[in-house]
């Protein structure tokens, strides 16, 4: 089997695939892609459309501008695509692949938008998950975690869960 690249959503529904390895990470800073993924900005690569396929659901559209089409996932609205439209590439959100540790970031988009404070975020102190939560509720979200692994299901949720 040749070498692939997927992703997808937190609920499963959507999943896609690159068959070359997507380059130029970056985050983007905008406004535009701060509102998209709800974050201080956004973190994106990608690779021309011929190398992308999805292989599970539909991505949803919306068309933040009369240039760009960004894409979600309807049934959990994780965000997933930028791309002009028209154009011959799209990016996916590094956080939606399956390994997001092989992507860090190359350089940074829409400075112009970066919030104050975000140059500054690797200097706070580092908690892990459940340090200000109920063990009981830290073990219940574990054991009831309705998230798609990050790798590629035959279906989704698997039987028995």
């Amino acid at each position: 089997m040749s070498e692939s690249w997927s992703g997808g959503c937190q609920c499963g529904a959507v999943r896609y695939r690159f068959s070359r390895k997507p380059t130029g990470a970056h985050i983007c800073h905008c406004r535009m892609c701060q509102k998209a993924f709800g974050g201080f900005y956004a973190p994106l690569v990608g690779a021309r459309l011929e190398y992308f396929e999805v292989t599970r659901g539909d991505i949803a559209i919306f068309s933040s501008s009369d240039l760009v089409e960004r894409g979600f996932c309807r049934e959990c609205g994780t965000p997933l695509t930028f791309a002009y439209k028209g154009g011959r590439g799209v990016s996916v959100s590094i956080g939606s692949l399956d390994h997001p540790e092989e992507f860090p970031p190359i350089d940074q988009h829409g400075v112009e938008g970066r919030l104050p404070f975000v140059n500054d975020l690797g200097h706070l102190p580092d908690l892990p998950t459940t340090e200000d939560e109920d063990p009981d509720t830290a073990k219940s979200i574990r054991l009831s975690n309705h998230q798609h692994p990050d790798y590629d299901t035959a279906e989704w949720p698997l039987r028995g869960q």
